[in-house]
């Protein structure tokens, strides 16, 4: 593995997204909790993900996480399979399924080489992973590998002219005179593990360029709102107080499509 890679794994191995902030005990109730908390704050994963869909679908999942997702297509009736680049979420999803009596082989693995052979899915599904990847455009094409054809890539990543992205230039590059700084170093350094990215529409359009069709939209999201306590790395009194007077109604109703997530459906 290398540096950079490594850099990657450590952070996650540390505490799976959200682990710190939703998970107590991994019990049935506290993953259940999880699961609660994890669909109010982000409404748009039930629709995006298509869970209903999948029943005697295959299905892969990179980047469990804690598995709240990876749950839901087994649920569902999904043929399932899912990877994580870390042991901690390998092991926590694996836990959940148990505890729910669900079935799915969940692996340590790798988004920029998958194990699978050509066209072994009908549905890859990735929830905020893939921008971490150091080379996210060849974990794009090993999606489009596995994948059937007409089968559907269901990714978000993050999306570079975001509120998220401009209070972190606030805050990390003007706010320390460096007016210059690239918004993509900042992402890199700031937002979450190191190097994470964030792309625009075009720029994830070109990335998808080998899929038949792809359909790009943007959600702003809890982080972007300030309407949450998530954040895995940014706390404080600043953040505190931003979040007593943040204009919500005002990015609302004019910088609606300025959110973090990029929510992109692509076909084969």
């Amino acid at each position: 593995m290398d540096a950079t890679k490594q850099s990657v794994y450590d952070f996650w191995n540390e505490a799976s997204c959200g682990e710190n902030l939703y998970l107590q005990g991994g019990e049935k109730i506290s993953y259940a909790e999880q699961a609660r908390l994890r669909y109010e704050l982000e409404p748009y994963i039930s629709d995006f993900a298509a869970f209903g869909m999948a029943r005697d679908q295959e299905v892969l999942e990179i980047g469990v996480g804690l598995g709240a997702d990876h749950q839901r297509y087994a649920e569902a009736g999904a043929r399932l399979n899912g990877i994580d680049l870390t042991e901690r979420a390998v092991e926590s999803t694996r836990h959940r399924l148990r505890l729910f009596n669900l079935q799915s082989q969940v692996e340590i693995g790798d988004a920029e080489d998958l194990v699978f052979g050509d066209e072994t899915f009908d549905v890859v599904y990735s929830w905020g992973v893939l921008h971490h990847s150091p080379n996210t455009h060849r974990a794009v094409k090993e999606v489009h590998r596995v994948l059937r054809k007409g089968g559907f890539a269901r990714v978000m990543i993050y999306h570079k002219w975001s509120i998220v992205g401009l209070m972190l230039w606030l805050r990390y590059a003007l706010g320390r005179l460096r007016p210059f700084t690239p918004l993509n170093d900042v992402y890199a350094r700031y937002l979450e593990s190191p190097s994470t990215k964030a792309y625009s529409k075009s720029e994830a359009k070109r990335m998808f360029a080998d899929f038949k069709s792809t359909n790009i939209e943007t959600v702003l999201t809890h982080g972007d709102l300030l309407s949450s306590q998530a954040g895995q790395r940014h706390k404080g009194l600043f953040l505190n107080i931003a979040r007593v007077i943040w204009p919500r109604w005002f990015i609302k109703r004019f910088f609606p499509g300025n959110g973090l997530f990029m929510l992109i459906t692509a076909v084969k």
